[in-house]
Formats: structure tokens, C-alpha cells, sequence
């Protein structure tokens, strides 16, 4: 069943999304599956194709299924089957998805993050987007009026990540930690891949981070419009708080050891977060 292809997909791929899943509605929880599966299988092109073509295929691929899907056209894949009718009834723009899509295009190339601004631009097709299309899920008429929270609420959550998967992209050859911060400590994005002036870097680590911080308190300064109902959507940045303390006590380390909380602490952040509504 394509419900049950979707829920194996988070759990093993997205557990921090999933966890988050466990304290919405039953009643939603197949529909959130079924759109956090959809990031993940756009998400993870450039780990399972040899070329940026095949990624570039591959993502024209999921561009007519969501043509397709909108157009009532059956796909067969179990993703797209089980979010064809949560695209009908939370009534998602068709245009936001595919923009999540294009927006991964960047992934398949290795050229740097030009700047941090770009990066807030990426991150608001991507992260952000996927939160507000959670809160569409969950209450398709008060996401109408929660755009502001859940672009901050994004940002803050998408450096979060990439900061926690600096290991993998520089393995692959990937910098996207942005070129103008590298910049004003006299660093190129050959140095972060190399690894080398570590002191320089750590400090470029440290300002990135901050600006993580800054967008999550921005969004905690606004999660007052947040009810009960939607607020599971916004969960998993709820955990923004715990990666940052983790990647600034790592410092460079963060280049080589992916930044981990124990499953346990953070289920039970995400149960606190939950009970008390905050991010």
C-alpha cells in the first residue's frame, strides 16, 4: 500500500519528521507521510544517480507526476498515490510543489551557495515550504496567515541540517555554507572542503549558526498565531535549539562528525514542545 511505502520512507529517512508525525492528529498523520515522503524521494536524487543528468531526469520525472497528479492522471508510484488526495483535500498549490522541486536542481551540481541571501532563497523552496504545506494539511484556512512564521521557522530549521550534513556534502564536493560569509574571513569554499585555516572556518561555523538562532527566535517572537492544530507542522524546528547547542560544542568538528541528539531526548523535547506550544 502506498500509505504504508510512505510511513517506511519517514521513519527510516526523516525521523525527526516522523516523531513529529506521532503527536498530530490520527487522522492527518497518513498525509503528512505522504508529503514528507515526497521531500525525501526529491531530496535524495544526487545520492542515488552517477551524473547530474540522471538527476536532472529524475526530477523532470516528479515535475509531470505532480503535473499529472493535479490533472487526475494516475502515476503508479506509491508517493505520488498517496499524495494525489491530500493534494485535493488540503487543496496544495500546485506551483509550491513543483518550485520544491526546481529548487533541487541545486543539489545535483557541486557550485557553492553564491550567498546567504541565496541560500534563504533555497531554503524557503525547500524547508520552509515543506512546513507550510504541513500547516495546509493540518488546517488549510489558518496556513493562510502563517507564511511570516513558517519561512523563519524554515530557514532556521534548513541551516540547521545542512550544518549537520557538512560531513557528507564535502565528501561529495558540495559548499553550501554561503561564499559571501566565507569571504569575510578570507576563505574560499575550497578551505571548507579542504578543511583548511580551521580557526577562520570556525568562526564562519559560529556566524552561520548565529544566523540560525536569530531566524528561530524571530519565529518564537511570532509563534503566539500558531493553534494547537497546526502546530505540529512546525515540530521538527522545535529541535533547532538542541543541533545548534550540539554543532557549536563540536566547532570544526562539525566538518567530520554529523551532530546527534539521543532519539530519546528528542522525542521528549518534541513531547514538551508539543504540550506547551513553543518553539
Amino acid at each position: 500500500m502506498s500509505a504504508d511505502y510512505c510511513h517506511e520512507l519517514v521513519r527510516q529517512g526523516d525521523k525527526d519528521r516522523y516523531l513529529s508525525t506521532l503527536l498530530a492528529p490520527d487522522a492527518k498523520r497518513p498525509q503528512l507521510l505522504a508529503l514528507y515522503a515526497f521531500n525525501i524521494e526529491i531530496a535524495r536524487i544526487r545520492e542515488t544517480v552517477s551524473e547530474a543528468a540522471l538527476g536532472e531526469i529524475r526530477l523532470r520525472w516528479w515535475a509531470d507526476a505532480i503535473e499529472a497528479a493535479y490533472a487526475g492522471e494516475r502515476q503508479g508510484h506509491p508517493v505520488i498515490e498517496a499524495l494525489a488526495p491530500v493534494i485535493t483535500e488540503a487543496g496544495l498549490p500546485k506551483q509550491a510543489l513543483l518550485n520544491m522541486i526546481e529548487a533541487r536542481q541545486f543539489d545535483l551540481y557541486d557550485d557553492p551557495m553564491p550567498s546567504l541571501g541565496q541560500l534563504e532563497g533555497y531554503l524557503g523552496e525547500t524547508s520552509a515550504m515543506l512546513i507550510q504545506l504541513a500547516a495546509m494539511i493540518l488546517d488549510k484556512e489558518r496556513a493562510r496567515s502563517l507564511g511570516d512564521i513558517s519561512g523563519l521557522a524554515g530557514v532556521a530549521l534548513g541551516i540547521t541540517g545542512l550544518m549537520r550534513s557538512l560531513p557528507l556534502q564535502r565528501k561529495r564536493g558540495q559548499c553550501y555554507v554561503p561564499t559571501d560569509l566565507l569571504a569575510k574571513h578570507g576563505l574560499t569554499p575550497a578551505h571548507l572542503l579542504s578543511g583548511r585555516e580551521p580557526e577562520a572556518i570556525g568562526k564562519v561555523l559560529a556566524d552561520l549558526r548565529a544566523h540560525a538562532a536569530k531566524r528561530l527566535e524571530e519565529a518564537r517572537a511570532l509563534s503566539g498565531v500558531l493553534t494547537p492544530q497546526v502546530f505540529p507542522a512546525y515540530l521538527p524546528a522545535s529541535l533547532t535549539g538542541l543541533y545548534l547547542s550540539r554543532l557549536a560544542g563540536l566547532g570544526t568538528g562539525a566538518l567530520t562528525e554529523i551532530a546527534e541528539i539521543a532519539q530519546w531526548r528528542r522525542q521528549w523535547t518534541l513531547y514538551r514542545k508539543a504540550r506547551s506550544q513553543t518553539l
